[in-house]
Formats: C-alpha cells, sequence, structure tokens
C-alpha cells in the first residue's frame, strides 16, 4: 500500500507593498526600460523588480540615467524612466531632468526618499528633491502614503506626455515603498485638454499674409519633433515650396538635402539661412521660440518681416516677438488647414537657391590631416535612413548640426537648451533602446567624453552596437575659440594636453577602438564603424585651431557673420 502522501504545506503569499505597486503601476503604463543605479531608500523598489516584465538598465552614474531616458523618450515619444536613490542620487539626477525640461522631452523621474518620519531632519542621505527640482519639471509628487501610489503614476505619465511634454519627478519615501497590505486600484485621471480647433479668422488671415509675401521664410524648430508632425511640415512645404530654415532641435522636420532647405540658422547657422531670414518679408514660425541662438540681436532679427506664429505652446507666441497672426494649438492639424493657394515667388526661391549654391560648405580643406566636418558629413550619408547622431556639447555638436544629413527630427539628438557636456553616449544608449535596429553614431570631443566616460561599461555591458566618433583636439575647443576671437587669445584653461590616449582607455573597457589621424584613412574608419556589430570607437585626432565657421559674434545681427580668414 502506498502511503498517503504528507499534506502540502503552501507558504504564505508574500504581502504586497508600496514597492510592488510602483512596478506594477510601471507595467501598467507600458514601460519597457528603466534606467538606474540602485541604493538604499530606493532599494526596496529594487526587491520587487525581479520577476516583472520591466527591463532595467544599470548605468555607472545618476546622470547618465537621466540622459539616456531623455534620450529614450526623443526617440520614442513615450516618457523615459530613470530612477536612483536619496541624496546624492537624486541631485545626480539633476543635470538630466534639467536638460529634458529644457527641451521639452517626455520623463518621469523616480527617486528614494528617507523615510517620512526624516524629512526635514537633515537624515542620511536626505535632499529635498522636490524643491531643488521645481523650477525644471512639470510637476512634482512626494507618495505619502502606498495607497497613493497607483494615482501618482497614473497622472505622472498623462502630465509627462500630454501638451507640451517635460519632465515629473515622483519621491518616494523609503517607509512607503516598504508599506504592506491591501490596495485600491488608480483611479481615474482626467483627460488632458485638447486642443481647439484651429481660429477660422486667424488661418484666413495667415493664408492671405502668405500669398501677399513675395520673401517667405519657413522657420521651423523642436515643436516639429515634439508634436510628431514632420508629415504636416512636409506636406505644407510640398504645397508651398516656401524657402526653410531650421533651428538645432528643428533639424531633420525636412530633409535636410532637398531643395529649398537653406540649413540652420543663427549663430552658428549657414550663410544662406541667415541671409533669407534677413531679407525676408514674411515668416512662418512653426514650433520655435524665437531663441537667443537663432535670432541674434532680436531687434534686427528678421527686421521687414510680418509674423505667422504657429505653436502647441499658446505661451510661446509673441512671447519675444509680436506676432501678427497666432495660431496656437495642434501644429499638425493647422498646417493641413493652411491652403493660401499659388504663391508668386519663384524669383525669390530662384534668389535663395542661388545662394545656397554659392555660399555652400566645402569639403576640400588643405592638408592631410582629417577634416572633421567632411567626415561627419560622409559618415552620416553612408549610415542611410536609419543615422540617428547623439551628440555632445562643443564645436563638434555645431559641426553635427552644418554637416550631417538628417531624415527625420529623430535622428538629431542633441543638448540644445541647456547644452550640458556629457550628453552624448548616455544619450546613444537610450537611443539604442527604443530603436535598436537604428545606425546610432555619438558624436563627442575629447572635453565631453571625459564627463560619463564610465557609460563605456553600461556599452560593454549590454552589448549595445553604438559608434563613437570622439573628436580630439587636445582642447576645450569651443572655448578656445572664443577666447581666440573675442578675449584678445587669452587662452585660459582650455588646454587638454594631458588626455589619455582614448583608444587605449575604451580598449580596456572592452570597447573595440582605433585611431585616425590622416584624412587618407577617413574613408577605411567610416567602413569600419559602419561594419562592425558591437560597440566601437573611432579616436579621431584633428587640428588644435580649427574653428567653427561661420559665427554670429555675442550680441551682434545675423547679419554680421564672420567667416574664416
Amino acid at each position: 500500500m502506498i502511503p498517503a502522501a504528507a499534506p502540502r504545506t503552501v507558504p504564505p503569499p508574500t504581502p504586497r507593498t508600496g514597492a510592488h505597486l510602483v512596478v506594477e503601476a510601471l507595467e501598467r503604463e507600458g514601460v519597457d526600460y528603466v534606467f538606474g543605479y540602485p541604493g538604499g531608500a530606493i532599494m526596496p523598489v529594487y526587491d520587487a523588480l525581479p520577476g516583472s516584465r520591466l527591463k532595467h538598465v544599470l548605468v555607472r552614474h545618476e546622470q547618465a540615467a537621466a540622459l539616456a531616458a531623455d534620450a529614450y523618450g526623443r526617440v520614442s515619444g513615450e516618457p523615459g524612466v530613470c530612477m536612483a536613490t536619496s541624496g546624492p542620487g537624486a541631485t545626480n539626477l539633476i543635470t538630466g531632468i534639467a536638460n529634458a525640461f529644457m527641451d521639452s522631452v517626455p520623463m518621469v523621474a523616480i527617486t528614494g526618499q528617507v523615510p517620512a518620519p526624516l524629512m526635514g531632519t537633515d537624515a542620511f542621505q536626505e535632499i529635498d528633491v522636490f524643491g531643488v527640482t521645481m523650477p525644471i519639471v512639470k510637476h512634482s509628487f512626494i507618495a505619502r502614503s502606498a495607497s497613493d501610489i497607483p494615482q501618482i503614476f497614473a497622472e505622472a505619465f498623462a502630465l509627462a506626455k500630454s501638451g507640451r511634454p517635460g519632465p515629473v519627478l515622483i519621491d518616494l519615501p523609503k517607509d512607503v515603498t516598504q508599506a504592506s497590505g491591501p490596495f485600491p486600484p488608480a483611479g481615474p485621471v482626467p483627460a488632458p485638454a485638447s486642443f481647439s480647433t484651429p481660429d477660422p479668422d486667424a488661418l484666413r488671415a495667415a493664408e492671405a499674409l502668405i500669398r501677399d509675401a513675395r520673401r517667405p521664410v519657413l522657420y521651423f524648430g523642436g515643436g516639429i519633433a515634439i508634436a510628431r508632425a514632420e508629415t504636416a511640415l512636409r506636406d505644407f512645404h510640398s504645397r508651398t515650396r516656401i524657402p526653410a530654415v531650421a533651428t538645432l532641435k528643428g533639424l531633420g522636420g525636412l530633409p535636410t538635402d532637398i531643395p529649398d532647405f537653406l540649413g540652420m540658422l543663427g549663430m552658428h547657422g549657414t550663410r544662406a539661412a541667415n541671409t533669407a531670414v534677413m531679407e525676408s518679408d514674411l515668416l512662418i514660425c512653426v514650433g520655435a521660440r524665437f531663441d537667443d541662438r537663432a535670432t541674434g540681436k532680436l531687434d534686427t532679427f528678421a527686421p521687414g518681416a510680418r509674423i505667422i506664429h504657429i505653436d502647441g505652446d499658446a505661451s510661446e507666441i509673441s512671447k519675444l516677438r509680436r506676432a501678427d497672426v497666432a495660431l496656437p494649438g495642434n501644429i499638425s492639424a493647422i498646417l493641413a488647414a493652411l491652403e493660401p493657394g499659388r504663391l508668386e515667388i519663384d524669383a525669390w526661391r530662384a534668389r535663395c537657391a542661388q545662394n545656397a549654391a554659392d555660399w555652400a560648405f566645402r569639403y576640400d580643406a588643405p592638408g592631410s590631416g582629417v577634416y572633421a566636418p567632411a567626415l561627419l558629413n560622409e559618415l552620416s550619408r553612408q549610415a542611410g535612413e536609419r543615422f540617428i547622431a547623439t551628440c555632445d556639447v562643443g564645436q563638434h555638436q555645431m559641426w553635427v548640426a552644418q554637416h550631417c544629413r538628417f531624415s527625420r527630427p529623430q535622428a538629431h539628438l542633441t543638448s540644445a537648451g541647456l547644452g550640458a557636456m556629457g550628453y552624448g553616449i548616455p544619450a546613444g544608449i537610450g537611443a539604442l533602446f527604443a530603436e535598436p535596429d537604428a545606425t546610432v553614431v555619438t558624436v563627442t570631443g575629447d572635453g565631453s567624453i571625459m564627463m560619463n566616460i564610465q557609460e563605456l561599461a553600461t556599452l560593454r555591458r549590454y552589448r549595445l552596437p553604438l559608434k563613437i566618433v570622439l573628436l580630439d583636439n587636445s582642447q576645450l575647443g569651443m572655448v578656445r575659440q572664443w577666447q581666440e576671437l573675442f578675449y584678445e587669445e587669452n587662452f585660459s584653461e582650455v588646454d587638454l594636453y594631458d588626455n589619455p590616449d582614448f583608444a587605449d582607455v575604451a580598449r580596456s573597457f572592452g570597447i573595440e577602438a582605433f585611431t585616425v589621424d590622416r584624412r587618407a584613412d577617413v574613408p577605411s574608419a567610416i567602413e569600419r564603424l559602419l561594419k562592425t556589430r558591437g560597440p566601437i570607437l573611432a579616436h579621431v585626432r584633428i587640428d588644435p585651431a580649427e574653428n567653427v565657421w561661420p559665427l554670429v559674434p555675442p550680441g551682434k545681427s545675423n547679419a554680421d557673420m564672420m567667416e574664416a580668414s
């Protein structure tokens, strides 16, 4: 006789905690990736992560977590999520949060906090991150009870991506994430206010201005990418064939190699773009905000032009330049509704095209050294339609904007408003998680790469096929250029003569790397970069005296462009 089986002891179910509610809320929002770094106050959430469908990306510095989440948000259109512990973990997120705020990128930043009874007591690793980040977020939450977590997360994600997108902070006291018990589900989240129908009278007024113009310019910016309005922009341009210029963040709204696109305007814009704007009689401003880097001296910007301003954020309209016709609302709907008819601008188009041809960039610089603009131009063309550039800040940033080909707004990721050095590699990580099939190239400098060089370890861990082009002039190049031109060549603290061998550094992280210092080797270098399946770094030595041209001096009109002597 077979003895009866002993009664099976079923372990009691693990109680659900506030931390489990955090994980469940992220899953409910459809989050795939969380970029983060663990620590004491956020540890309950990390304890709840195993077994979830969330994929955590362990970066090596919290700033990189926020910058990677920023890039993920730009490419995917959904909020990027970053997470860190209290105190220094939270403060290390701040640069990335500010970057997302300045460039209107959807993001949810999650921070651990000391237990609620200790808040305000200067406890170990306590920082009032709610107060510190208040000027650089759309909204902040402190979870006071675990039962509040589902509702907080639902509202945070809705806020991050509605209207003008931006970062939202959620601060989680440790006792709240440790609390257990039955919890109610999230309640309904108020639907974001929808855009009203474009004002018919304003549309007709705008159409009349466009019809009457003889020298119109289409001036567009980062609002195109934010609103995912590139199709509408391209349709409007194909109907009107108005010569077009873009801000730094607008690049890719129209493919940069089509006829009628004159290039970036502003401080390092093309002469053709700045000249067209200065001579225009009508500016159709779409998703741009008359930023100082674009306008130069504002009271001299497009002095003879009427203004039609189209923007998803009504507060931007007439903020810096009074609009003759204001069209706030859904950018795509407004552009689709504008039907000005046939325009009498053939002579203007021909004049702008001739200027663009006469002032086109040349890539036959003298010498045998590497000419960075030529390298970047060719690399972007060979990379094709799946090309994404993630760029650091400095001279190389402007060369990328001037010389790379961009077929879509998501192809150009740059720290535009904040100008944060160290953005490039973390942004490359975020872009690859958002679009794994893309050809993602980080263009960085010898100054910028040292800001977040530890993220080479993240590339190695996840075998991300990021192609890094490091332009090394052993200088803080943009600062040196300004000191040369505007500070009587008083070169102060810009010499990076003691840089390491960056190819050796990359190899020490397990990253394939090679060095290029001759122009003749550039074609094979581009081929190697694009054919390598894993991460790879090209250490490109360039002339320390090379400057970015043209340049509008600070405080001057865009008509006062300086050129290479």
